[in-house]
This record gives C-alpha cells, sequence and structure tokens, in this order.
C-alpha cells in the first residue's frame, strides 16, 4: 500500500465517510476512488489537489512528502 492510499483511508475514515461517499465529494467514481485507496491507481495532479481541498492538508502530505498536514 503506497503512503498516498494509506493516507486517504485514514483521512476518509477521520472524516467518518464511506468511499462511495467520498467518491460522490470528489466527483470522482466509486470505482476510481477505491482504486486510489487500495493503491491500484494513482490519481491525476487536479485529484490530488481536490482530495487536498477537502480534507485541509497538503498535497505534499498525501504524496507523502511531509509528514505534518
Amino acid at each position: 500500500m503506497s503512503v498516498l492510499s494509506e493516507r486517504l483511508k485514514e483521512l476518509r475514515l477521520l472524516h467518518q465517510k464511506k468511499q462511495d461517499e467520498l467518491a460522490d465529494i470528489l466527483e470522482l467514481s466509486y470505482s476510481a476512488y477505491k482504486r486510489y485507496e487500495y493503491g491500484e491507481r494513482e490519481p491525476t495532479a487536479s485529484t490530488i489537489i481536490r482530495m487536498a481541498q477537502y480534507f485541509e492538508v497538503s498535497a505534499d502530505y498525501l504524496l507523502g512528502l511531509r509528514d505534518e498536514p
């Protein structure tokens, strides 16, 4: 599991959202979001930005380049 997928799951659970709920919020299909969280696919830069904005963390944090959100 990649740092991104681990952090996505951690943040999703922290915000008490189901995968399908978060997919809707981020304007993604459920299967696309699920693949990101399972580390099967890498999101585009614009998707990472939407994720970071929703969770109020930096893109660097999501990508594992920083340990502080």
